[in-house]
């Protein structure tokens, strides 16, 4: 049988390019949402100890304080995560490092000899990489892989450094995954690697025939939600994109790219009213932990800035308050307490009179973090 080289292709869901970059880079599925939202907490957090340990005045520092109320510096809530993690990510999961390709490390290697690059602009993340020894544009926004020449692949980088884009390219210490080689017989296979509808013929996109023509058996299959919560369909013999798996993920098939980032932009500042003001708003009454069973449930607290990392059983019956009656049991701080979940996160205040099942909490990481005001 003979093998056939396929190109890895996800395309954009909300503001998460970040994620998509490194999967489409690595020509796997290997990020998740929330592994990569855990990154930028681990940063935070060595950010702040950093500061409160430079600073005579520890934790109640100015600059401390000041960078607390900012919230988290690697990550936003429609999902944008800055380059520290993304650099984190592939240094710790494969032992790859991005450079500034105006690094004078890198400056005077031939632009060729590198087999992946990372392009960021504002809060757009894409990436290029070398597949079958030939330069592919992965941008997320495309409708498929677009395919860039060696003599064009400088002219390329040149042009995005003019638009405003940084570009870092891949130090391979470890290497990138292996190029997908599959049979046509055994493409079932393509589904351990990655979403199946991302997958890509590269005989197909080389001839031109992969972009309306492709004859996926994936295509047409399921439908999306907008970022403005309307309905989309997937045009007729296109690549079509995986049904999101919760509504904080949403298909944004047939938007510009101008209308994606306005209304992530218009999510990233929607604000929820807390249903909290300190422990004198609410009623918290905090039942014992449960022993292990039926109906019992447990959930993963990440309190900042005490940087606490514990775990509780709760039932599944038990009202949402009760989580914030136990983060303020186990932590020292005091004021205003913001908890959110799910990806990218979102304030769970609303749902304090729900139960923990009503409100899909189970097995849930809760980040949390006490407010001055």
């Amino acid at each position: 049988m003979m093998e056939v080289t396929w190109i890895y292709h996800e395309r954009q869901q909300a503001q998460l390019c970040g994620q998509h970059a490194l999967n489409n880079l690595l020509q796997i599925q290997s990020f998740a949402p929330q592994e990569l939202a855990e990154i930028a907490l681990q940063l935070d957090q060595m950010e702040l100890n950093f500061m409160s340990q430079s600073n005579s005045n520890g934790v109640r520092s100015k600059d401390y304080l000041n960078r607390l109320a900012e919230g988290s510096g690697n990550v936003d809530e429609s999902g944008n995560f800055s380059i520290e993690v993304l650099r984190s990510a592939l240094q710790t999961k494969y032992n790859l490092t991005l450079a500034n390709t105006l690094q004078e490390a890198v400056k005077g290697v031939e632009i060729t000899n590198f087999d992946g690059f990372i392009c960021n602009k504002s809060s757009h993340w894409f990436a290029i990489r070398k597949i079958n020894g030939r330069f592919w544009n992965l941008n997320s926004l495309a409708e498929r892989p677009e395919q860039i020449s060696h003599f064009r692949l400088a002219a390329e980088i040149g042009a995005l450094r003019a638009s405003g884009y940084s570009v870092f390219c891949v130090v391979e210490i470890g290497g990138l995954p292996k190029d997908c080689c599959i049979s046509e017989e055994n493409q079932n296979d393509l589904k351990v690697r990655g979403m199946v509808d991302c997958w890509w013929k590269e005989e197909d996109l080389i001839k031109g025939t992969g972009i309306k023509g492709y004859s996926s058996p994936w295509n047409n299959v399921g439908t999306g939600m907008r970022l403005d919560g309307k309905k989309t369909t997937n045009p007729p013999n296109s690549s079509s994109m995986v049904q999101p798996e919760s509504a904080s993920q949403f298909n944004v098939e047939g938007l510009t790219e101008d209308e994606m980032i306005a209304m992530a932009m218009a999510l990233s500042t929607e604000k929820q009213s807390l249903a909290s003001d300190g422990e004198d708003a609410l009623i918290l009454n905090l039942t014992p932990e449960p022993a292990s069973g039926p109906g019992v449930v447990r959930i993963q607290f990440r309190i900042i800035p005490d940087g606490k990392k514990i775990e509780r059983r709760f039932l599944n019956n038990d009202l949402v308050s009760s989580l914030e009656a136990f983060v303020r049991q186990q932590s020292n701080s005091t004021g205003k307490l913001v908890m959110k979940a799910g990806f990218p996160p979102r304030e769970i205040s609303h749902l304090y009179e729900k139960t923990i099942s009503d409100a899909k909490l189970s097995g849930e990481q809760i980040q949390c973090r006490f407010s001055l005001t």
